[in-house]
């Protein structure tokens, strides 16, 4: 039986999806099903009862499962451990996070990354729902600080970061500028959407006391670039970290307000489980991260 044929069956177990699953062992969903079909031909038996709508394990399947994932691991292990003995690391590094953290770190980290050791491929698969990493098989993950689990190692990617109000001079033409976090109830305001479907608050600290307002807006977004595209387009009010908005207050595209009363959230670190052995391509970019890229981080 082949290695990719028992991560394949790992893969549908962890997943109970097969388009999910496929995407994890890089597949197309025919072939990871003809791997699936192949193990239970071999057997005699099914993994997996299958349905239109759902895919579980049989209990032959749980059995064989609890046996084999353990020993696939340690396989994977060793072929890490003959990595580290390369003159350059190799492996794949899978990645998750959220599609706005993807934004602010592909670039300088990953890019720049992958110059350093051209013989890692990354994977690196963006949704912004919280998920355990080690469940779904991912060596790290990145995410805000105060989301990270305590009992995995964090480093920090970036310092904490800092908010405000935004809007085009176009949007404020004829109106009157917001003053206090109450002003904006009169404001057109782009509202965003959090994973969970719910409307995020804006909130504020004013006088001592926290602030959370349900601000008007024909707009709810989930994603931060199309948010600073609608504030310079004049549809509305945005609160947005500085990070999507620096250059373009600079600039004089967008004026900025009641930044002192928005409380700084913590930035963005990559995490990963405590292990006592760390593939050779996760130890390659942890060293990365402490060597160049925070000496590098303004």
């Amino acid at each position: 039986m082949r290695i990719e044929e028992l991560e394949a069956v790992i893969a549908v177990a962890k997943r109970r999806n097969f388009r999910a699953a496929a995407l994890d062992v890089g597949a197309s969903p025919t072939v990871l099903s003809q791997r699936i079909a192949a193990v239970e031909d071999k057997f005699g038996v099914r993994l997996f009862n299958r349905t239109t709508r759902s895919v579980s394990l049989t209990e032959a399947g749980r059995c064989f499962i609890d046996e084999v994932g353990p020993a696939v691991a340690r396989i994977n292990d060793a072929i890490d451990m003959v990595n580290d003995h390369r003159s350059l690391p190799a492996g794949v590094l899978r990645i998750n996070m959220s599609v706005g953290a993807a934004r602010r770190v592909f670039s300088p980290l990953l890019i720049a990354f992958s110059e350093r050791y051209p013989q890692i491929e990354v994977d690196l698969v963006t949704e912004d729902r919280p998920i355990d990493i080690v469940a779904e098989g991912y060596d790290a993950g990145v995410r805000p600080n105060n989301l990270i689990a305590k009992d995995m190692i964090a480093l920090r990617l970036e310092p904490d970061q800092h908010f405000s109000i935004v809007g085009s001079p176009s949007y404020l033409d004829g109106k009157h500028a917001p003053l206090t976090p109450e002003d904006l109830l009169h404001h057109e305001c782009v509202r965003s959407r959090m994973p969970s479907g719910a409307v995020d608050p804006w909130q504020f600290d004013v006088d001592g006391r926290h602030l959370r307002l349900d601000v008007p807006g024909r707009f709810t977004l989930d994603d931060g670039g199309l948010m600073l595209e609608a504030a310079l387009q004049g549809v509305g009010l945005a609160y947005l970290s500085d990070w999507w908005t620096t250059n373009a207050v600079r600039e004089g595209k967008l004026l900025s307000f009641l930044g002192e009363r928005i409380s700084p959230l913590p930035g963005l670190s990559l995490y990963y489980p405590s292990r006592h052995y760390q593939p050779a391509a996760l130890l390659a970019l942890t060293r990365f991260i402490t060597d160049d890229y925070s000496a590098r981080r303004p």
